[in-house]
Formats: C-alpha cells, sequence, structure tokens
C-alpha cells in the first residue's frame, strides 16, 4: 500500500522541481534568444509532439469534434494556450523568474472569481478572504517596483497576472470540452491550431535568429521546456492526481515558488529582500486559503489550480 501511494507522489514531486526550475531556464533562454525567438522555437517543436500524443493515445484514429465545437476550441485554445503562453512570455522577460512563479501561482483565484462572476459559484467567507489576502500580498509584492517608477518591471508583473488570468478563463471555459474529450485531445488539436498563428507571428524573431552562432544548450534547455516540462509533466501530473486525488497533489503545486526563487538565486544571482518574500508569503497563503476553504453547500466544485505553463 505504501509503495502505491509513494510512487505517485515522487513522480508529482518530481513534475514540481522541473517545473520550479523551468522559471530560471526559461529566463535565461529569454534573454538568449528573446521571447518571440523562444516561442518561434517552441511551436517549431509543438506540432510534433502534439501528434506524437495523439497517436500514442489514439493510433491513427483521432477523436471528432462535433461542428459546434470546433469554434469553441479555436478560440480557448488561441486564449489559454497561445495568448498566454505570449503574456507570460513577455511578462517573465520584463519581470524575474522568482516573480513569475509567484505571480502565475494567483491562477487558482482568478478561477475563483470567474466563476462568481459567471455565476456558477458564490464564494465561501473563507475564500473571499483568501481573495483579499492574495490581492494584499500582490501589491505588496509589486510595490517596490511601482513606488520606484520601474515601469518596465512593474508592467511585465501585471502581464503576468494578465496571463495568470487568461489561463483560468481557459480553466473554466474549457471544462466541457475536456469533459467530453478528454484532456490529451484539448491539448493536442490546442497545439495543432496556435501553430501557424504563432509561428505568424514569431516570423521576423526567427528569421532574425543567428542558428549557428547559438550555443547547444538553448536548443536542448528549449527541447526540454516543450517535452519534458511540457507535455511530459503534464501527463505525470495527471497521473499523479489520477493515483493520489487532486485534493492531496494539488498543495504541492505551492512549492514552486520557493524551488524557482533558489534556483534564481543559485543560478542567475537574484536577489530578495525582506518586503518582497514577504509579499511572496502572501499571496501563497491567500492563493492557498481561497482554494482549499470549503465551498458553500450546494454548489458546484471549483476548478482545480492549472499546470504553469513555463
Amino acid at each position: 500500500m505504501k509503495d502505491h501511494h509513494a510512487a505517485p507522489l515522487a513522480l508529482a514531486l518530481a513534475v514540481v522541481l522541473v517545473w520550479g526550475l523551468n522559471f530560471p531556464l526559461s529566463k535565461a533562454l529569454f534573454n538568449q534568444i528573446g521571447p518571440a525567438g523562444f516561442l518561434g522555437v517552441r511551436y517549431l517543436l509543438m506540432p510534433l509532439l502534439a501528434v506524437a500524443l495523439l497517436c500514442w493515445r489514439f493510433g491513427l484514429r483521432w477523436p471528432r469534434l462535433d461542428r459546434s465545437e470546433v469554434w469553441p476550441l479555436v478560440r480557448l485554445t488561441l486564449i489559454g494556450q497561445g495568448l498566454h503562453l505570449m503574456l507570460s512570455t513577455y511578462g517573465m522577460q520584463g519581470s524575474t523568474a522568482f516573480s513569475a512563479s509567484v505571480l502565475l501561482a494567483c491562477g487558482p483565484v482568478f478561477t475563483l472569481l470567474i466563476l462568481r462572476l459567471s455565476g456558477v459559484e458564490r464564494l465561501s467567507p473563507g475564500q473571499i478572504l483568501g481573495v483579499a489576502t492574495a490581492a494584499t500580498g500582490a501589491l505588496l509584492f509589486t510595490a517596490d517596483k511601482l513606488l520606484a517608477a520601474d515601469w518596465q518591471a512593474g508592467l511585465g508583473d501585471l502581464t503576468l497576472l494578465a496571463a495568470a488570468a487568461l489561463f483560468s478563463y481557459y480553466t473554466v471555459a474549457s471544462k466541457p470540452l475536456i469533459q467530453h474529450h478528454g484532456g490529451v485531445t484539448v491539448l493536442g488539436y490546442g497545439s495543432l491550431v496556435c501553430t501557424l498563428p504563432m509561428l505568424l507571428w514569431c516570423a521576423p524573431s526567427l528569421a532574425a535568429l543567428d542558428w549557428q552562432a547559438q550555443p547547444p544548450w538553448v536548443w536542448t534547455g528549449t527541447a526540454w521546456q516543450v517535452a519534458g516540462g511540457g507535455f511530459m509533466g503534464w501527463l505525470a501530473w495527471g497521473w499523479a492526481n489520477e493515483r493520489r486525488g487532486v485534493a492531496r497533489t494539488a498543495p504541492l503545486i505551492y512549492l514552486m515558488p520557493l524551488i524557482a526563487g533558489v534556483t534564481a538565486w543559485a543560478w542567475g544571482g537574484e536577489q530578495f529582500n525582506a518586503h518582497k518574500l514577504l509579499g511572496a508569503g502572501i499571496i501563497l497563503a491567500g492563493v492557498a486559503l481561497a482554494q482549499f476553504s470549503p465551498a458553500l453547500p450546494g454548489l458546484r466544485a471549483r476548478q482545480q489550480p492549472p499546470e504553469p505553463s513555463c
């Protein structure tokens, strides 16, 4: 019995470790080839991985979508995958790896607010307190940049919050498609839908990129980001959730900013002052309180936190 529970826990912890390490790696890749260059290389790989994923799951008989589902899938994936990844990438370029890991973790708070505004769920007192706590922490976390008129860094943080909100919208709005066709289908088809628009956006940066001058770690790091931290990490996280239960696995996500912060300090020389650490702690406490406080009785269960994109 212990071994039955130990393997999913070990795998979930490994995924969280990989996702935490990916934030400093992403920052290094952006500094080397630029945000658009990274996105372009990513979407040169994404269709290959999407096809491999769909063939692994379904062979050559891929699921067919109803006509009424095609446009919702296109719209949701362009917003939840394409625009979300663009904002996350450009936001991190203007901010730091640690800030990105903390601010993108605000996703569950935005999910609750979207559910409340759409009339799906009313917030319990504990959830309201969690939302207010996370908002207070976000203000404290970004206050130094705003007070110092560091508009580039402040805009980067706000862009990261917008990215978290967009993916929360995707988490809520894509639920019917995922329930009908499964997460593998939605992820695979969504990756294919986003490929052409993203490559068109990134084409100038890809054309200007000096491919031969890039060190090998750029290509191995990008391939790992997409295949390892992305597709393989997503599948492993889903397997761990299935075996352990989402309620027991989801809290492990809040280890991610700790891993990203320590790695960014040790590898990238990122510095943290006391109020930054305090703000991060308040944000994560608020997010955890909002997510895990009991919902009001008789209402639909809320969405679980989305997997990070970086």
